[in-house]
């Protein structure tokens, strides 16, 4: 990425000071340049990213050193990043990576970054799970995060992990083979799949798919409006409950008998997954809050 004109002056501006220079004063700069869009905490926490990537330095390091030189390619390096994040790129794509469930993740545009709430969701099927070698399918996989998390803790456990998005599935695959995790995945469109074209006799069918309603848009943050799939996120207003419907269906012919389905929700459509899940003859159904105590997932058993 090339910097803008002003930035590049900007930089060759301060080069000699940050040849050698103190700590506090590279971190005014830096928030100087962030403030308009993160809060002082979110900045705090950036810029340890920022430090350990751009610069080498630990999280201690950052917090203890007084004086620091830099060469220019890691000046450098480290005003693109802040030049990026200034414009609502997030800090995930621009380092390329980022953690769930303690394992690191390749992330780039073609998948959605994860979210805590998907941790929590995976924590959830963890400690529901009782089987050694469940057989469990993930669709919407993105960038495998949740099929690769279950199966570093179920070792012996069948994943498999299903998405649109060709693009998707490289990355998946990418992030099985950084994480050691033996997942297969699969390039197909859950809305035009049957299911005989799936994996069967599933002891867990699970997905977090696309479920903001276009309407809530308004409500999202720039970087994830600017950077994240639209794909992975939105679905019509007139049928929010499309990917809950379909999936829902086929897990009555893939799932065990007793076999469970989970998913994320909207918090706003809890109650309507709910009464979909009942019409179709699922029972033992459980809407679960998250850690902010809205309602975010939901588990079934057929």
């Amino acid at each position: 990425m090339k910097l803008n004109c002003e930035f590049i002056s900007e930089i060759n501006g301060f080069a000699n000071i940050l040849m050698h220079t103190n700590i506090i004063a590279l971190n005014n700069k830096v928030k100087n340049k962030l403030n308009k869009v993160y809060s002082n905490s979110e900045i705090q926490q950036l810029r340890f990213l920022i430090y350990e990537n751009a610069l080498g330095l630990t999280k201690i390091q950052t917090l203890s050193v007084q004086e620091i030189e830099l060469s220019i390619e890691q000046e450098t390096k480290l005003f693109e990043i802040v030049e990026r994040l200034a414009n609502n790129e997030p800090i995930e794509y621009i380092l390329g990576e980022t953690e769930f469930f303690n394992l690191r993740f390749k992330v780039n545009p073609a998948v959605l970054i994860p979210r805590p709430e998907t941790e929590e969701l995976v924590d959830w099927i963890l400690k529901t799970c009782t089987l050694k070698k469940p057989r469990i399918l993930d669709v919407g996989t993105g960038s495998g995060c949740i099929p690769i998390a279950i199966k570093h803790n179920i070792t012996e456990s069948k994943v498999y992990g299903l998405d649109v998005s060709l693009k998707a599935i490289e990355v998946a695959n990418k992030n099985a083979q950084l994480n050691g995790a033996q997942v297969v995945f699969l390039n197909q469109n859950i809305l035009n799949t049957e299911a005989k074209m799936l994996p069967n006799d599933l002891d867990i069918l699970l997905s977090n798919p696309p479920y903001v309603r276009k309407s809530e848009k308004s409500l999202m943050a720039a970087n994830v409006l600017n950077f994240e799939p639209d794909i992975a996120l939105f679905v019509e207003d007139r049928n929010p409950l499309l990917f809950y419907n379909k999936i829902a269906q086929l897990g009555l012919s893939l799932l065990k008998a007793n076999g469970m389905l989970f998913f994320e929700i909207n918090e706003a459509l809890g109650e309507n997954v709910r009464q979909l899940l009942e019409e179709l003859g699922y029972k033992n159904i459980l809407v679960k809050k998250d850690i902010n105590g809205k309602d975010r997932m939901i588990k079934a058993n057929i």
